[in-house]
């Protein structure tokens, strides 16, 4: 099943607000992933061992042609890209982990809300699938999903879509169909593109690389 950004695709969001489905595995068991931690306003997080990372999921800039202006974010779902369009036919390139298979959607949205360290609230339908899963996680806490940033999408109405962009504790999910339908990044990533995309940020949320060409 595959969502549109529409008003039904609001009520599917709703249950979607966050895009792990599972929690992160032992710290034990993903070592290889993580080099040390890092401070960012007052709270830690592990940083990302890029040295592992297969080069094209790394953040770099691209040649790119859209018709999209400058400062808007294109996201290319299939190729699991996040495009943040700059000027001269070119962008600066993330890896993502976009909605597995049911989850995913597309379609246009702003950025409307931005949250430093964003607590997670697992919606009723994630915690009927995963009892198990905590009520609430204040930000900032090592087992918070969101990681260091959220940017909420909404319709041009005002209206919360549900999804959001946000960091990950589980870095290895870069590049695959992975989530409840928000957009995975590295924490370094996020807090990269929170710092370019001011509220009001138009987003594009592609099937696959129609709407623009990479050189």
């Amino acid at each position: 099943m595959t969502t549109y950004i529409t008003r039904r695709a609001m009520l599917v969001g709703a249950g979607a607000i966050v895009a792990n489905t599972s929690f992160p595995l032992p710290a034990i068991a993903s070592s290889k992933w993580f080099q040390g931690t890092a401070s960012d306003n007052g709270f830690a997080y592990r940083r990302t061992n890029f040295s592992v990372i297969k080069p094209h999921w790394r953040r770099q800039m691209v040649k790119y042609l859209s018709p999209e202006s400058p400062g808007t974010v294109v996201i290319d779902t299939r190729n699991h890209f996040l495009y943040w369009v700059w000027e001269n036919s070119t962008a600066l390139r993330y890896g993502v982990g976009v909605g597995r298979e049911g989850f995913k959607w597309y379609g246009r949205a702003q950025i409307r809300r931005k949250s430093l360290w964003p607590r997670w609230v697992p919606p009723p339908e994630m915690r009927k699938r995963q009892p198990d899963l905590p009520k609430m996680v204040e930000g900032g806490a090592a087992n918070n999903p969101l990681g260091p940033r959220a940017l909420y999408l909404h319709y041009d109405s005002g209206q919360d879509i549900g999804y959001r962009l946000h960091g990950t504790l589980e870095p290895w999910s870069i590049g695959n169909d992975v989530s409840s339908g928000c957009i995975r990044m590295f924490p370094e990533d996020v807090i990269d593109l929170y710092q370019r995309c001011p509220v009001g940020t138009r987003v594009s949320v592609l099937e696959h690389l129609g709407a623009g060409q990479q050189g």
